[in-house]
């Protein structure tokens, strides 16, 4: 693919941009040369803006390391070891680093991201599936849109969007609002500042606690406590090893998918003491429904 002149005024460019490459290229100019020449000169905004306008391309790039003020490539990166980016991050196709990978400001990968260390950035976008081989850390907002699946802990200040399946090995501490699409399982526990909603189910070794409301299409299964400043829902049982408990004025609602003939095996809430608020559902004592 070539870019030229005709191209950016079509896509409707900035006028500081094809200036630039007025300037830079006499003729139309191959795609990745055009990208990589935006990032020697340190128009990384521009070189993402090209690659929004002009999408992806097959070519893969090996490396051995990555570390830059800010890099972007409209293709998929294999990097041998860790990838180190001051500010922003942008790739069009898949990201697989060997190491850690960190971006100062703004990742956003359009496929796969795969690191087998951790991952840490001020806001995160992946449009594929996200695996990290330890912990990952976002100062702002994190976005998958497949399934995330981290072996460390996974901490997001803003908030948390996930398409697919969540699993975290460790805690899961989330500062905005959490959405799930199916399920999310955490070998530690689960802290959701504000809302927390789930496709599917919750599984959690220790708590599951929300600032607002808490929702899940079928279930919730915590090692320790379940507790929620706002509402508890749940499509089918909620089991906890502590205690169930909602927010001032606010109710606990089991089996609300099944019918209520059904509670005693679908619509549990097994708890150490019966919840106060408890509107639908079967409650039995911990020991009993263990």
């Amino acid at each position: 693919m070539e870019i030229s002149t005709t191209a950016l005024r079509a896509k409707r460019s900035c006028a500081s941009g094809y200036r630039w490459f007025a300037r830079r290229f006499t003729s139309a100019a191959e795609y990745l040369k055009v990208i990589d020449a935006l990032v020697d000169d340190g128009r990384v905004d521009d070189a993402c803006w090209l690659i929004d306008r002009f999408g992806p391309v097959d070519t893969v790039r090996v490396l051995d390391e990555l570390s830059a003020p800010a890099y972007a490539f409209p293709g998929s990166l294999q990097v041998r070891h860790g990838v180190d980016v001051d500010t922003v991050l942008r790739v069009g196709g898949s990201l697989s680093a060997g190491g850690g990978v960190r971006a100062g400001t703004l990742l956003v990968v359009d496929a796969d991201l795969r690191c087998g260390g951790g991952l840490q950035a001020e806001r995160l976008r992946c449009g594929g599936d996200l695996v990290a081989g330890w912990s990952v850390e976002a100062h702002g907002s994190l976005v998958c849109r497949g399934d995330l699946r981290v072996q460390g802990d996974l901490g997001c200040v803003g908030a948390l969007t996930v398409g697919g399946t969540l699993v975290v090995a460790g805690d899961l501490e989330v500062g905005g609002h959490a959405d799930c699409g199916k399920s999310l399982r955490a070998g530690g526990h689960v802290v959701c500042g504000e809302g927390l909603k789930v496709g599917h189910g919750v599984q959690a070794a220790g708590d599951v606690r929300s600032g607002v409301h808490l929702d899940a299409g079928w279930g919730v299964v915590a090692g320790g406590d379940i507790v929620a400043e706002g509402a508890i829902r749940a499509g089918e049982s909620l089991v906890a090893g502590g205690e169930v408990r909602s927010g001032d004025g606010y109710g606990v609602h089991a089996g609300s998918s099944v019918r209520r003939e059904a509670w005693s095996s679908c619509g549990r809430v097994v708890s150490r003491t019966r919840p106060g608020e408890l509107r639908s559902g079967a409650w039995l004592p911990a020991a009993e429904g263990a």
